[in-house]
């Protein structure tokens, strides 16, 4: 791999997808994690601060006895323990594949509680922000311990996500089995995959509908939903296969691989947290037409105001984070910080002349 001119210190996450991270046996695939490490490696060497999201440690518990494992009764339980195992065996191979390179590593687990409050959101921030700048490369996986059913992210796709919002990142790269986005079933004649995603050209339903594939827990879906809400916040976004062992330096070098999607604009750290915390949302405000149309209008910088207020449902306080709904509809149109608690809110319902109930700068509105 040649080296790279880059201009500034750039951030990046990657998200190895478990499908490419363990062979046909669902064992781990050291030929790929050895290939990842060097990539990593060598971007580290050009100039890029690296962020890695791997699955991989059920995977790695397997090794555990098969006499103890059938003595769990309960399948959750049994999970647990092979991701409590399996996270020593993973974590000690990662950091022997990249101690060859002369990196560390360190090992940061998560759950999706650590993303619901703004104070366990800058804390996970800040460490992480602190490996990154001294050089070391962080490996983060969801906390599959603690990490069931209603804590569990959608993938690690939405998890790397939301990570790559966290630390302002310039790319997100999500490898995955296959070389992208195919505009249709990938077996039929005539079927290309998509090099630059366009939303006047394409839907996401209607992708997924031709059989586009069906990958890991969230599928191609959730992967489409994920980059386009990341390209949003200002990440440029590429779906790849994680199988080539140069695919990072392909996509750097803007190859014909994998599909992209272009960074729409850049957000502020407030709103990309926003746009984590839109389902720990612990009230709500109903708003009129004309106040839907004037956030809606992207031309505009537009706080909400309480004269565009129908009604207050909730008990928040200042700073909480309360969704905002479509009087027409009922539709969740987005979130933000509130500026005050439900009960002022409430008299304020209607009123001209008021300071915003959610101010511009701390509103995060979705498609």
């Amino acid at each position: 791999m040649k080296e790279l001119a880059v201009a500034k210190e750039q951030r990046m996450v990657v998200k190895l997808g478990s499908q490419v991270l363990c062979d046909a046996e669902g064992n781990l695939n050291i030929e790929v994690m050895t290939n990842l490490a060097a990539q990593i490696a060598w971007l580290n060497k050009n100039g890029w601060q690296v962020l890695l999201v791997s699955s991989g440690a059920v995977a790695a518990g397997r090794g555990l006895d098969d006499d103890r494992l059938r003595r769990i009764s309960d399948p959750v339980a049994r999970k647990q323990v092979m991701a409590a195992t399996g996270q020593v065996s993973l974590m000690e191979t990662y950091r022997s594949l990249f101690e060859a390179h002369g990196l560390d590593v360190a090992q940061v687990l998560a759950s999706k509680s650590d993303f619901q409050s703004r104070g366990h959101y800058l804390n996970i921030r800040g460490c992480i922000e602190a490996l990154l700048v001294v050089g070391i490369v962080p490996i983060v996986n969801e906390n599959d311990v603690v990490s069931v059913t209603e804590l569990m992210f959608t993938d690690n796709d939405e998890f790397a996500g939301l990570l790559a919002g966290m630390v302002n990142a310039d790319l997100l790269c999500l490898l995955s089995s296959v070389p992208g986005v195919f505009d249709g079933d990938p077996t039929a004649p005539g079927t290309r995959c998509i090099e630059v995603w366009d939303d006047k050209l394409y839907k996401i339903d209607d992708i997924v509908a031709r059989g586009t594939s069906g990958l890991g827990r969230g599928g191609m879906g959730n992967k489409l939903k994920t980059a386009r809400k990341v390209s949003r916040l200002g990440t440029e976004v590429v779906i790849a296969d994680g199988g080539d062992k140069d695919i990072i330096s392909k996509i750097l070098n803007k190859d014909n691989v994998g599909t992209r999607f272009p960074a729409v604009r850049d957000t502020s750290p407030a709103k990309r947290w926003l746009a984590s915390a839109d389902a720990h949302a612990v009230g709500s405000v109903t708003i009129n037409a004309g106040a839907q149309e004037v956030l809606s209008d992207i031309s505009r910088q537009a706080s909400l105001l309480p004269v565009g207020v129908v009604s207050i449902a909730g008990h928040f306080d200042q700073g909480d984070v309360i969704q905002i709904l479509s009087g027409e509809n009922g539709r969740i149109l987005g979130c933000g910080q509130a500026s005050c608690n439900h009960l002022d809110a409430a008299k304020q319902i209607g009123l001209h002349d008021q300071k915003p109930l959610i101010h511009y700068n701390y509103l995060y509105l979705n498609e």
